[in-house]
């Protein structure tokens, strides 16, 4: 008799998997989640009354290959605070609550061990961002990946009032623009890190650089910063005009994303320090400088577009908050038709 588990699906492991991450789940539980794990589907109930006009952000995204380093180094309680933070990052900057979040976890022969330390990263990031894991897909497909790896994806929902979306409309010439720091590549640029350290450099995740304070692989592995609950605290208390997740692309692909037509902005790249990991891995492979910043953060993980007045009020909120930030420049009129970025020195 042929069985599923023959053919390399195992379904004792997947309710195993199931037992186990349920108090992990639950933990991350807001009010108005209605239904524990193992339905068909999450049941969160949205209190519309609190909003004059409530909007519904959602967006989905994932690890991308920085999920190689974490099967170098056999560590995978971390990868999921990424795949949080590079959904609700993006839904934050409209100035949306995260509220819940959804997760897809795909590998050939599932290992339950593994698996339950990426969902104890997934629990944690939605802790961090305020939004409760209401459910997921576990998905084991023999013969689809390499033995002992997986591909992770997320998807977030979250609100906004209507009156209260950041949209970028109103910026101006004279805006400033804010940056907060990164906690390094985040989840951004791996196919071209990993070919400068491992392949040119011949580098490996135990490799101790000068420059960096601990190994080539823990740097690499550093989570994703979460910033949704600084969007919401800020946006309490001053008027933020334009927000952009530094994210593929850099600042120069994705500031663009959040300012109309006329204006440009105007970054001065000495106005902070860009992080060791990013000036090693420009000199070892000898990357030209616009391609690091059109690849890679370079140290900025948030951008803020705030009036020219509220500067000093709103980094003195970001200090606050537990971040760094700095003023990186200005938005200026522009004849262009196309937004962009124009960087000085």
């Amino acid at each position: 008799m042929t069985t599923y588990r023959d053919a390399g699906v195992d379904i004792d492991a997947g309710d195993e998997f199931v037992d186990r991450i349920k108090p992990l789940v639950r933990s991350t539980f807001r009010p108005e989640v209605l239904a524990d794990l193992g339905g068909f589907g999450g049941l969160f109930r949205l209190h519309a009354k609190k909003y004059e006009d409530p909007v519904l952000v959602s967006g989905t995204d994932g690890v991308g290959t920085k999920l190689k380093i974490a099967f170098m180094m056999d560590q995978h309680d971390t990868v999921g605070i990424d795949l949080v933070a590079m959904c609700v990052n993006d839904i934050a900057v409209s100035g949306a609550e995260p509220l819940f979040f959804l997760d897809y976890f795909a590998t050939g022969k599932l290992a339950v061990s593994k698996a339950e330390q990426v969902v104890t990263g997934i629990a944690e990031g939605c802790r961090q961002a305020g939004c409760a894991l209401v459910g997921g897909e576990t998905a084991e497909m023999p013969s689809m990946y390499a033995d002992g790896e997986y591909d992770l994806a997320g998807f977030a929902v979250g609100v906004v009032d209507k009156p209260k979306i950041i949209d970028g409309k109103s910026i101006k010439p004279g805006d400033a623009i804010l940056g907060l720091a990164s906690t390094g590549l985040h989840s951004n640029g791996y196919s071209l890190a990993r070919r400068v350290f491992f392949e040119k450099a011949r580098l490996t995740i135990s490799s101790k650089l000068p420059e960096l304070d601990r190994s080539l692989g823990e740097v690499l592995l550093t989570p994703t910063r979460i910033y949704a609950r600084q969007i919401l605290a800020l946006l309490q208390e001053f008027p933020i005009k334009g927000i952009a997740h530094i994210t593929g692309g850099g600042i120069t692909e994705n500031l663009p994303r959040v300012f109309p037509d006329g204006v440009r902005a105007r970054i001065n790249r000495k106005t902070w320090t860009v992080p060791p990991v990013f000036q090693v891995l420009g000199k070892l492979g000898q990357v030209d400088r616009e391609e690091m910043y059109r690849v890679f953060n370079m140290g900025i993980g948030l951008i803020l577009v705030v009036p020219a007045g509220s500067v000093s009020d709103v980094l003195a909120k970001v200090t606050a908050l537990g971040d760094r930030g700095w003023l990186i420049g200005e938005m200026v009129s522009s004849s262009s038709e196309r937004p962009e970025v124009e960087y000085v020195e």
